[in-house]
């Protein structure tokens, strides 16, 4: 017989119901497969819809022509401090200053810029049996399945934004006790006349009391920027902690915490040895006075 068209209307009909949850309708399915949507369209659409008929593929070549695809979920952040714009900016003018001093524009100027932030539970996990490398018979790392937990660690680092050397600390806890530890360090690094200014995110210990005091102790010496709330992204520090997770932490099989923070230490002096300096650009070039790159 004549082949039904399935005009604008029928079209529509297809896209609203897939961008209605099946549960709306009295599943119980919480995202649609392709199957449940057909299936709901040949029982419930209008019959002037001519979808009585209509087929899974039909169903897919208009969702995917539409750009719907219900049955994949992807994840988002809402935006729930209220000074995220405001924050947001603020970060991005301290990149903006890094270029700034990085292309030698204010030379005279006595500062370092520090993007901070902390890595909790690494775990050293040791082999029951040995690995077994790689060979002629078989061309990949051979490992048991059973493990031993010997206890994590926290890896607090700072990245100079300016010059890409890493400031690391590796403690069991991350506390503010911890903390006021790694500034101490910072401190001890640069030259007393430096201002030094570090982005980090709004962990409750680095606003907490021991942490206030030992700020009040140190006066005008630090300068805090805060990125937004669920906003690490924006903070470059992040960039080493993902490289470092990929590579060095990567499989990694340590028989106690001790050598667990050898390895992790020996990995950034070897950093340091050859520094990478990271940069950032979204957004630089729509700031008010912003650059271009």
């Amino acid at each position: 017989g004549k082949k039904r068209i399935i005009d604008n209307e029928g079209r529509t009909f297809i896209i609203k119901a897939a961008c209605t949850k099946p549960s709306e309708f009295g599943y119980p399915h919480e995202v649609w497969t392709n199957r449940l949507l057909t299936e709901y369209l040949r029982e419930k659409a209008p019959e002037e819809y001519n979808l009585g008929n209509i087929s899974n593929g039909t169903v897919s070549k208009i969702l995917t022509k539409s750009n719907i695809r219900p049955h994949k979920i992807r994840y988002y952040m809402e935006k729930t401090d209220p000074e995220h714009e405001k924050k947001q900016t603020e970060v991005l003018h301290v990149y903006r200053e890094v270029k700034v001093l990085r292309e030698g524009g204010d030379t005279e100027k006595l500062c370092a810029i520090l993007s901070y932030d902390e890595k909790p539970g690494i775990q050293a996990i040791g082999n029951i049996y040995p690995d077994k490398q790689p060979n002629e018979k078989h061309g990949y790392i051979s490992r048991n399945h059973d493990y031993k937990r010997n206890g994590t660690l926290s890896l607090m680092a700072g990245i100079d934004l300016i010059s890409g050397q890493l400031i690391p600390l590796v403690e069991e806890r991350h506390r503010s006790l911890e903390f006021v530890k790694w500034l101490n360090l910072v401190d001890k690094y640069y030259p007393d006349d430096y201002k030094i200014t570090i982005i980090l995110d709004n962990h409750s210990v680095h606003t907490s009391r021991e942490t206030m005091r030992y700020l009040s102790s140190r006066p005008w010496r630090f300068h805090f920027v805060f990125t937004p709330t669920h906003a690490s992204w924006l903070n470059v520090i992040e960039m080493f902690f993902s490289k470092m997770a990929r590579s060095m932490l990567r499989g990694i099989r340590a028989d106690s915490k001790d050598e667990l923070k050898s390895r992790m230490l020996e990995y950034i002096r070897e950093l340091n040895n050859e520094p990478v300096v990271f940069t950032w650009g979204w957004k630089m070039d729509e700031m008010p006075g912003g650059i271009t790159p």
